[in-house]
């Protein structure tokens, strides 16, 4: 039995309600007051608040509008719980930490607010996210982050014993797992368009097809060579995160594109969301190389996502080993087929921060890690600020050091050794686990 649907597509299930826009959006202007690279949630979030404040704005894009990672991401919404977890605050002073986490629940609040104020059709519903403890070991881990959660963040995290997960999850594949309800999801490639309405709507001017192929900085202005023409700025603003090109090699050197493939089934039964997630949660689990899934904002599917394995490359190959962690998870969807596959770029740091700043006068929102749905629509609205000069305080995300690694330039040639030593730590944490997911995959 093939485990693709009919109609199966490697383009992303999001597509199908709000396609990237591809018609032409008019000729490139002489001059602007500000030019944008690139149509995502942060550039679009700049582009409104400038357009809103009588700044003439123009969004370049290299292919239609709306194509990278904010119409392929999986749609997660946080308040930015990574930063405590992952340790990525450990160099900061305790005034500028304390700066940091008031910032990134400022991301999760500046969502909604937003969403509301603009009455964007995003589907954004608040509705927690569980994490799946992978091994007893990560249960334990769980239980200090809902600790280190509660005290530095003041968000509602629970522990749940395995019993418990069956009320969240229906499933028993996990050993417990934490609860965090200051989360939620939506529908990105909505939430795209909406923005993009939106900025239009204020005054902002959209230009696909229009990749940047080198920029100047002269006479206190920008000089931005486009496939399209040339575009004269008095600011140029760069907010290109995972698909940050080499004809940008001070910002490309700082971001790593990180390839993550996600998976939507075909419609279930009735009465199988019911069962499997009765209340709608966001998941994810332990592993080094993490699973991430949810139900489509209908209710109607489960996009699975992850990278199964540590060379993979292909959407189809991604579909078999995501299809199989699902069964893992819940093995009454063995006969469930898929009906999307497809990939996106993740921008990764090198210190697992994001930045806001300016490098040779050219201003730049950058590094999402995993977390970019609502950090990346903040991080656009304060560079908006930056430029108006109207922000209340600086971030604490700003101008700090921007590390790169040496050796690297425009190919993460690491990436693939990193993710197999993760696969492989995975395995020694749960053999028995990893080599069942191993055994679906050829089923």
């Amino acid at each position: 039995m093939s485990i693709f649907a009919d109609g199966f597509t490697t383009d992303p299930y999001w597509w199908d309600a709000a396609p990237p826009e591809a018609a032409p959006t008019g000729p490139l202007p002489e001059t602007t007051d500000v030019a944008i690279i690139g149509s995502g949630f942060c550039g679009l979030a700049a582009a409104l608040e400038l357009a809103r404040n009588g700044v003439r704005v123009d969004v370049l894009e290299a292919g239609p509008l709306g194509i990278g990672a904010s119409s392929r991401s999986g749609g997660m919404v946080s308040s930015g719980q990574k930063l405590v977890l992952k340790g990525a605050l450990d160099s900061f002073t305790p005034e500028k930490a304390t700066e940091a986490l008031e910032d990134s629940r400022a991301t999760f609040e500046f969502l909604q607010t937003l969403i509301g104020r603009e009455q964007l059709d995003a589907d954004l519903q608040i509705c927690g996210r569980f994490f799946g403890a992978y091994t007893p070991a990560h249960f334990t881990t769980l239980q200090r982050h809902a600790e280190l959660l509660q005290s530095k963040t003041g968000v509602q995290a629970r522990i749940l014993s395995r019993a418990e997960q069956q009320a969240e999850i229906g499933s028993d594949f996990y050993h417990g797992g934490m609860l965090v309800e200051e989360y939620g999801g939506l529908h990105p490639s909505k939430y795209n368009r909406a923005l993009r309405s939106a900025a239009r709507g204020a005054g902002a001017h959209m230009h696909n097809f229009a990749r940047v192929e080198s920029w100047t900085s002269e006479n206190g202005g920008v000089t931005v060579q486009t496939a399209r023409g040339v575009v004269r700025a008095k600011h140029l603003m760069v907010a290109t995160n995972g698909y940050t090109a080499k004809e940008l090699p001070w910002f490309q050197r700082r971001v790593v594109p990180v390839t993550a493939f996600i998976m939507a089934t075909e419609p279930l039964a009735p009465g199988v969301m019911d069962a499997i997630l009765p209340k709608r949660r966001m998941v994810s689990d332990t592993r080094r190389e993490l699973s991430f899934y949810r139900p489509s904002p209908d209710h109607t599917r489960i996009l699975f996502g992850g990278r199964p394995t540590a060379f993979v490359n292909d959407e189809r190959e991604a579909a078999v080993g995501l299809r199989a962690r699902m069964v893992q998870v819940w093995p009454q969807l063995a006969d469930v087929k898929v009906s999307h596959a497809w990939r996106g770029n993740v921008a990764m740091t090198f210190d697992q921060l994001p930045h806001l700043g300016q490098e040779q006068g050219v201003h730049y929102a950058l590094g999402c890690n995993g977390n970019g749905v609502a950090l990346m629509s903040w991080m656009g609205h304060q560079t908006a600020l930056r430029i108006l000069g109207r922000q209340n305080r600086p971030s604490a995300f700003e101008n700090r050091p921007f590390p790169s690694m040496p050796g690297y330039h425009n190919r993460a040639w690491f990436l693939p050794l990193v993710s197999a030593g993760y696969h492989f730590r995975d395995f020694l944490d749960r053999p028995a686990a990893f080599l069942q997911e191993r055994s679906l995959r050829r089923a």
